[in-house]
């Protein structure tokens, strides 16, 4: 059963005669005669008696009338609802996120948003990258905030913000003076905790920009602690059992506690990017697309209260040059690994 068919039938009945129904719906009498002849076979029974004024409803067609004027009426009232969707933004939203991102400028975001669209329910759900992208992929989140871009062909991803990744140590380290100045010539020798590499887990992007950075400060034969818990490290590195190159937002109430020493070393400085992912064929609703874009417009905005807020402004040219960071490698590009 086609809906032209039920309304070709609604059309008819209201009409009363079939030439009148076709003018009504832009059709010619025979496209009429034979939507309702399809309708008539799938029902088992004819719906309208031919007579010389017209076309009269049988026992049938009484019958069957409310209920093709509901599915009508459901069909009518489904369209406006999706045309409002995009005239005011409502419905619900899940949105999954990596849960150090929930500490970034990011925050901020959200609150607007829900500020801006108070008929938005959103809801939240914290997880991995790598399962943050298993929520999308699954339909079980419309949206997912995450370290990297994910290379699963059916995602898509889109550029949000650089998270700065701070050099740390504990906050009474061998490997440092008091004073926390040191240059790389003087970290040969000394331990780096990280995420492992070959495993295929979320935190190996992470491990690779350590080790791209180490290579490029000349420390290649640096110990690598491998560890696959971000929390583990971090105990790991307040024992003093080596540094660690970690996201800023990660590390804010260590630092606040005074138990981690953000160490400034400029060229071993780096950034992961944070991008927001959807399926890529997915339908997304006016109040999806709108908090999309209210995530993505702010890309190259963020705050700058200090050296290790959540979202630093985007270095430019200058900044990558001091920083020893070539700009064709720069994770400004979401689809490096």
């Amino acid at each position: 059963m086609e809906i032209i068919e039920v309304e070709a039938f609604v059309a008819v009945a209201q009409e009363g005669v079939f030439t009148r129904a076709a003018e009504r719906l832009h059709l010619s009498q025979p496209a009429i005669s034979r939507r309702i002849e399809l309708l008539e076979r799938e029902l088992g029974a004819p719906l309208f008696e031919r007579v010389p004024a017209g076309a009269r409803l049988t026992e049938a067609g009484r019958v069957f009338l409310p209920f093709a004027r509901q599915v009508l009426a459901a069909t009518r009232d489904g369209a406006a609802a999706v045309r409002a969707l995009d005239e005011e933004a409502r419905g619900t939203i899940t949105l999954a996120l990596v849960g150090t991102l929930a500490g970034t400028s990011l925050t901020g975001r959200l609150r607007a948003f829900r500020a801006a669209h108070p008929h938005v329910r959103l809801l939240l759900r914290t997880a991995r990258s790598d399962e943050v992208s298993a929520l999308v992929q699954q339909g079980e989140a419309q949206l997912g905030l995450r370290y990297f871009n994910d290379p699963a062909p059916q995602v898509q991803s889109h550029f949000v913000a650089d998270e700065p990744l701070c050099v740390v140590c504990a906050a009474q380290s061998r490997w440092v003076d008091d004073d926390g100045r040191i240059s790389p010539d003087a970290l040969v020798g000394v331990p780096w905790v990280t995420f492992p590499v070959g495993t295929r887990s979320s935190g190996e992007p992470f491990a690779r920009l350590v080790t791209r950075q180490l290579q490029r400060c000349g420390l290649d034969d640096a110990e690598i602690v491998a560890i696959d818990s971000l929390t583990a490290q971090k105990r790991l590195i307040e024992a003093d059992f080596g540094l660690g190159l970690l996201p800023a937002s990660s590390i804010e109430e260590e630092v606040r506690l005074g138990t981690l020493r953000v160490l400034p070393i400029p060229a071993l400085e780096t950034a992961a990017p944070v991008v927001v992912i959807h399926r890529r064929r997915a339908y997304l609703s006016g109040a999806v697309r709108r908090l999309l874009a209210m995530l993505t417009e702010e890309a190259a905005q963020s705050t700058t209260d200090g050296d290790h807020t959540p979202f630093a402004a985007r270095r430019g040219q200058d900044e990558r040059e001091r920083r020893h960071v070539d700009p064709a490698t720069s994770y400004r590009d979401v689809n490096s690994p």
